[in-house]
């Protein structure tokens, strides 16, 4: 009776990092968010940015089209209703360039 617990108890440790192993899940892997251009980015484009919906897209192209092309990210600080706290949210997805000719 001892050695038959002894033996349960044995294939229990021994099987338990093999089950275990078994369950864990795949690593995930996130695919890395695109980036941004604010000169040549559509509404649709900015629509795409986390906090950005269709009347925040159509006040960054107003802002564009009246003030020129960003010349740094942050001018979209200039933009109506963009605050601190979600220019730093889209900080890292934005990108500025010259637009096409």
């Amino acid at each position: 009776m001892v050695s038959r617990l002894l033996a349960v108890l044995l294939g229990v440790f021994l099987l338990a990092p093999v089950c275990a192993n078994a369950q864990a899940p795949a690593p995930t892997v996130e695919k890395a968010s695109p980036t941004v251009n604010l000169n040549t980015a559509s509404a649709a484009d900015l629509e795409n940015l986390p906090g950005i919906g269709a009347k925040m897209a159509e006040r960054i192209l107003e802002y564009r089209q009246k003030n020129g092309p960003f010349k740094k990210i942050e001018d979209l600080l200039n933009v109506k209703g963009i605050g601190e706290k979600n220019f730093l949210k889209l900080k890292a997805r934005l990108t500025v360039s010259a637009p096409k000719a």
